[in-house]
Formats: C-alpha cells, structure tokens, sequence
C-alpha cells in the first residue's frame, strides 16, 4: 500500500501550536505556553504532587491529553529551555515527577532541565523525580543493551496510574514509586501496514509490500523485528504478539515476568497507532483477549483507542501491564486492587478514553447475551564559593577554551571519518561562548558555582545536540556536587573538587549507558574523575596525562555509543581515527593543567 501523504493543516511549520491551540479550545481546563508548547492545567492544585511529560509531537492525544506536557517539533524532542519552563509552570509543595519515554532526546533534554533545576535551586533537588518508560519488547536486549527499549503506548498507563494516585493526595516518593514500578512491569508489541508520513516533507515510496506487514514497527518509522506476507488474519497473528508480550524463555525478550502457569493477570491496552479504523479496532481487542486467555493470562480490564499514536500510520499496538500476585515480595508491589481502582478512577481528560472499570465478560457470555516569565537563578539560592586562586582559576579556563579551538581542525577532520563532522565546530562555538563569558565577568573564580552553571547554559544554548545536552548535564551536576559538597567551605578545595566531580559523573551516567571503554567522550572524562578520586584531588597534572592517553586509545576501540556506533567499523579500524568527542576532553583538561 502507499503511504498517505496529505494532510489537513494550515503550515508544517504551524501545525504542533495550531493543535495545541485546538486540545485548549476543548478543554478549558488547560493554558498554553505558546513560545514554549507547554500545556498546563490553568488552575493547578498546588498541594498535590504534579506530573509532567512531553517528548516529540505526532504521538497525539499523548502527551498532551494526559497531564502537563512540554511539545517539541514532530518526532523532535522540546529543548530542556522548554522542560525548564514546564517544571516551573507545575511548581507545587509537594514535588513533581518527570515521566518520559525512552529516546536519548527526551531523556537528554528533560534529564538536563531537571539537572539545571537543581541546580539553581539546591534546596528544592530532591523535589524533582525522573521516570524512564522503555515498555518496547521488539527490539532484543543484545540488540538494544546500550540504548535500552523504546518507550511506547505502556507509558500512557504509567501516567494514569501514577496521576490517579498524585490526586489523592499521595506523597513524592510514593506517585514515583508506583510509577516505577508501573513502568517495570509493561510491555508493548506494535504491528504496521505501512509507515507515516511527516507534514512537510516529500512523499517516500511505499516501505511495504502490497501483501507485507511489520511486526515491531516503532512509533518514528523505525524497522520493526520481522516483516510477514501475505498479511496475516487476525487469529494468526495476535498469537505472535502475545508471545512477544508474555514469553520467559527466549533470553533475547523475556522483558515481564509472566510466571505462564495460569495465575497471571493483566491489564489489556489496544492502542491505534492513527491509521485502523473504528471497525477494525475492536476485533483486534477480542482476538486479543482470546488468545490472552487460551494461554491462561486473566484479562482484568481492557483498554482501547487512540492513546499514542504515529501520526497517520495504519497500525496498532498491545500493551500488557502485568498485575501484581500474592507471591510479589510485599515491599517492592503494590497491591493489585490498589492498582485497578488508580485505573479505573474517572479521568476528566481529553486523551483518556471510555473504560468499563470491571473485568471483561467470558467470550461464551458474550456471544450468548444479545505571558512568559524567565527562569532566572536566584541569587540567594546558590551557595557561594570561590577558587583558591581567582587569577589562576580565569586563566585556565582561558586555556581550555583556546586549546579547543585550535583542536578545531584535527576535531572535525576525526569527525568527518567517525561521525557526522560536527564535533569540532560545535566545541568550538562553546569554547568561543565561555570566553565571552569570561569577558564579560559572567564566568570567574570569584564565584565557582555560578561559574559553572553558565558553562552549563552556555552548553545546552550555543553547542546544542547531544554534545551539549551531555556537557551541559555534566556542569550541572557539577554545580550540584560542590554545593552538596562544600561542608561550609567558602573556598574549593582539591578534595571537594574532586568529590563533586565524582558525584557529576555519576549524574551524568544516569543519563548516558556509555561507559569505559565505549569509544566516546565517557573514556577520558571517567579516566581523568577516577584518578583524581583515589588521589583526594591531588596529582591533577598526572590524571590529565591518563585521560589523553584514554582519549588516544579510542581508535582501537570498537564503537559501543554516541557518533561511530552508526559508522562501519571496518572503517574506523582502518582509519584508527580517536573518538571526536574524547579529543575534545583531552583539548580541554590539557588546557586546564598546562604546566
């Protein structure tokens, strides 16, 4: 079949406010941050713990007909500016909880924003929690064990659950808890006729055959795990789902814990990914439940419509939440009826659809039965520290940025062989941003934290992608870490910088599965914080000497993550070229430490 390539709309570029614009004029409940694309709840209980959410437009009536949510561009994730300004938004006494699906942009963009508000407000830190969805049981774990699975239609579960339990009054830490948990015990399969079509953009040829259909398929076009032809009848391919959903055997994709021994029991979701129609749909959830129940899986509620979808792809996905049972360690699940009663609790929201609340009837009954205000950082907030050498601390900052730009060349030149050619440029606007800072007295050893929190800005602000979402994370952290740290020290110390590094690098490998060796900027990053660790912060010159050596060493390294994981390693072994990304950290720290 061909893909459908038009489209009712006034302007690509106008679509995702023209429709944010339309879910307001529907629900009065809602206000619109209109530079941002953040959907609020106009008139908030601010005693409750709120949720947030967002990612990529085109997945509608998710994110935004569920609970405040921040919108990005079509399958493009919102900048952590506007993450930032959605935190701010849904400020309340008791916390908020940040639940996204799992793609390295919405994890960057919103793990950075939640980073830069703790940031700025270290006494408010612990009152932002972080929730990854990968619900995804497509892709294998071999296959998907640096990135992880994909986040899919499970997510809308854990936002309904998890809001259920906030409007009841439930603390931080328990809303996050049982988020957790829901997103633990998820698992999503979707099956495609075709792939969609993004407004703007020219019209492909057909992906699939005219008898094809793919199984696994994910919600950005991505290739799913197997194509069959000719297309399947429903009673032959909803098996092959299910097992994907509840298999325990395959070491590859047993994701759930399904025990298969009859007692299992499950929430059901039927999601349309845009395209089925309304006839279509409900013989998917009967065939669905049929073979749920032939397998001896209890379907305790269904669910089904368009939650999440791929713009106008003709598709649908099943999702199962795996509902705890009384063998569940008691500490770690909550109670199934707790669960069910958070699910079935009416929603006054636009993207939740109809639900019954009661467990589905047998088959057999059935068929016998007939204005914008700037985030600034305050002042007062932040905890004030200074350099043990101002002059020093200046100049080499000074050299850092100078040695990155002169690496500009030999940067780009690895990049253009192990990447997408860049890196060298982006490090180089940067750099050439912190020197104006240093100019204009923004960035000084009179003030360390401050200091760093504009690195960080400047990061996220002027490299953008995923090399200034990582940086700007680390500084962030950073900031954080000599606040944490500093054990009313009003100088730093080489002992607390090297503490507050090391409490950096582990925020930012909540954020990153690279780890060394992975051929990435990770390599001598870690190498260069973990000899400065053992050594209290001592020996600096000498870590900075191990970390060139890491950086070096990257060209024999085979690519695990960032940039070379997508280029052709016999290439990168042929070429021997370090990661782009690591000399850059070597650029900087021999700067840093020049003697």
């Amino acid at each position: 079949m061909s893909i459908q390539s038009k489209h009712f709309l006034n302007n690509p570029e106008t679509l995702v406010v023209d429709s944010l614009q339309g879910l307001c004029t529907l629900n009065p409940q809602l206000s619109l941050d209109e530079e941002n694309k953040v959907v609020y709840i106009s008139s908030q209980d601010r005693s409750k713990v709120a949720l947030i959410c967002g990612g990529g437009s085109g997945h509608e009536p998710a994110h935004a007909g569920f609970v405040a949510a921040v919108c990005g561009s079509i399958f493009a994730s919102p900048n952590s500016s506007q993450v930032r300004r959605g935190i701010d938004l849904v400020e309340n006494e008791k916390g908020t909880v940040i639940i996204v699906k799992n793609y390295t942009g919405d994890i960057l963009n919103f793990g950075l924003a939640k980073e830069q508000y703790a940031a700025q407000h270290p006494g408010k830190a612990d009152r932002v929690k972080f929730v990854i969805v990968g619900d995804d049981v497509a892709v294998g774990k071999t296959q998907g064990k640096i990135v992880g699975r994909r986040g899919l239609a499970g997510t809308v579960l854990v936002y309904k659950i998890a809001g259920a339990l906030a409007r009841r009054g439930a603390s931080l830490d328990e809303v996050y808890s049982v988020a957790e948990w829901v997103a633990s015990r998820v698992g999503t399969i979707g099956v495609g006729l075709e792939h969609c079509h993004v407004p703007g953009t020219a019209a492909g040829p057909s992906h699939l055959g005219p008898a094809e259909i793919e199984i696994g398929m994910g919600i950005h076009n991505e290739p799913g795990n197997r194509r069959v032809s000719p297309v399947p009848a429903l009673k032959d391919l909803l098996p092959q789902l299910v097992d994907f959903l509840t298999v325990t055997t395959d070491p590859e994709r047993s994701f759930i814990p399904f025990k298969n021994d009859g007692t299992d029991r499950v929430v059901l979701l039927v999601n349309n990914l845009g395209g089925v129609s309304e006839l279509e749909l409900p013989g998917v959830v009967a065939e669905a439940r049929r073979v749920l129940e032939a397998k001896g899986v209890k379907v305790e509620r269904v669910l089904a419509g368009t939650f999440m979808t791929s713009l106008n792809m003709s598709g649908f996905s099943i999702t199962t939440l795996l509902l705890p049972s009384p063998s569940d360690p008691k500490s770690e699940a909550p109670d199934a009826s707790l669960v069910l009663s958070l699910l079935d609790e009416p929603a006054n929201v636009p993207g939740w659809k109809w639900a019954s609340g009661t467990t589905p009837p047998r088959a057999d009954q059935i068929a016998s039965g007939a204005k914008r205000q700037e985030s600034a950082v305050g002042k007062g907030d932040l905890v004030l520290l200074h350099a043990e050498d101002t002059q020093a601390f200046n100049a080499a900052i000074e050299r850092a940025c100078h040695a990155l730009i002169d690496a500009e060349p030999e940067i780009t030149r690895m990049d253009n062989i192990a990447g997408d050619g860049d890196c060298g440029l982006t490090l180089k606007a940067g750099a050439s941003a912190v020197l104006k800072g240093l100019k204009e007295g923004r960035i000084s050893g009179d003030n360390v934290v401050r200091s760093v929190i504009a690195i960080a800005q400047v990061a996220e602000e002027e490299m953008g992608g995923t090399s200034g979402a990582l940086y700007s994370i680390f500084f962030s952290a950073l900031a954080q870490g000599l606040q944490t740290h500093h054990a009313g020290a009003q100088t730093i110390s080489h002992a607390l910088w090297a503490e507050a590094l090391g409490s950096a690098l582990r925020k930012l490998y909540t954020y990153t599965r690279a780890r060394p060796p992975s051929r990435t900027l990770v390599d001598p990053l870690a190498t260069f914080i973990d000899a400065l660790v053992t050594a209290k912060g001592k020996h600096v010159v000498v870590a900075a000497k191990a970390a060139g050596e890491a950086a070096l060493n990257t060209r024999d390294l085979e690519a695990k993550a960032g940039r070379s994981a997508y280029v052709e390693g016999d290439r990168l072994r042929e070429e021997r070229v370090p990661d782009p990304g690591a000399w850059g950290v070597k650029a900087i720290l021999e700067g840093l430490f020049e003697r």
